[in-house]
């Protein structure tokens, strides 16, 4: 019920502003004082983790760089560089294939273009399902300092928490490969909501599970899907210098703090 609720006036404050409506309603203010983030780094004040996936905990652009190769080649396309696919990932598969469709396939115009890509998904999608799965972590590697920083969270005794726009089905078996899964309470995919960050409702949602107001629950990721996810549903945000970010530069992502390392964030609580 909290969810809907604080989902309900966030959309409802996004409607109002739009409208030129006196958004700042007495209502709305409730809400912001209930879930404000100013006072996240005061000794007890976090009691949970969100901890994002690709690009925060692993490097998976080996596994990205490989699948999306062997789909291409399946389907006798162009291949793709590794920069280029640094820009386009994290916001789930689906938007990552038609993306790398977009960038490979010369086609007319644009309407003629997203028919032709339109046709070409439910194989591009097998494809690369069935590469990403016999892949999965061969490619990749933990960051330095995400074990450290881990391990530390759970030795403060903070609930921790995946959420990741990765399918659920590659994520599991990403953090099991890697020793990670241990660490976390629940791990939720892309699949695991209607909505995928930057939309605020997976963390919503996450929060409502973990059993932690947003404002008690830290938001810790890569990019700017992850901020603009925590900073609408009211969750503190940290974020790695390291990652993806969509090629943009990350120092310029509004957040609470930015760090080096997974375990430099002990310094900050």
């Amino acid at each position: 019920m909290v969810v809907e609720v604080l989902y309900a006036l966030i959309v409802a404050n996004s409607s109002a502003r739009r409208a030129g409506n006196n958004w700042r309603s007495l209502e709305i203010q409730k809400v912001s004082q209930v879930i404000s983030t100013q006072n996240w780094r005061k000794v007890g004040a976090l009691e949970a983790v969100i901890v994002d996936l690709d690009g925060t905990m692993v490097d998976t652009m080996g596994d990205f760089e490989a699948a999306l190769n062997l789909m291409l080649a399946e389907l006798t396309l162009p291949g793709i560089g590794r920069t280029l696919i640094e820009q386009l990932v994290g916001k789930g598969s689906e938007h990552l294939i038609r993306s790398v469709l977009t960038q490979v396939m010369a086609v007319g115009d644009t309407q003629a273009q997203s028919v032709v890509i339109d046709q070409c998904i439910p194989d591009a999608w097998a494809s690369y399902q069935r590469h990403y799965l016999a892949i999965n972590g061969s490619r990749s590697e933990v960051y330095p300092g995400v074990v450290e920083g881990l391990t530390h969270l759970r030795t403060r005794g903070l609930k921790l928490a995946c959420l990741t726009n990765k399918p659920t089905a590659f994520a599991k078996p990403l953090l099991e490969a890697k020793g990670l899964m241990g660490y976390f309470d629940w791990v939720f995919g892309g699949d695991a909501f209607e909505r995928k960050k930057p939309d605020p409702l997976p963390l919503l949602k996450t929060c409502e599970v973990l059993g932690v107001m947003p404002a008690r629950t830290l938001m810790l990721g890569d990019s700017s899907n992850d901020a603009q996810a925590a900073r609408a549903a009211g969750c503190p945000v940290v974020l790695v210098t390291y990652g993806y970010n969509h090629g943009d530069p990350v120092l310029q992502v509004d957040a609470d703090a930015w760090i080096d390392r997974l375990d430099d964030f002990l310094g900050l609580i």
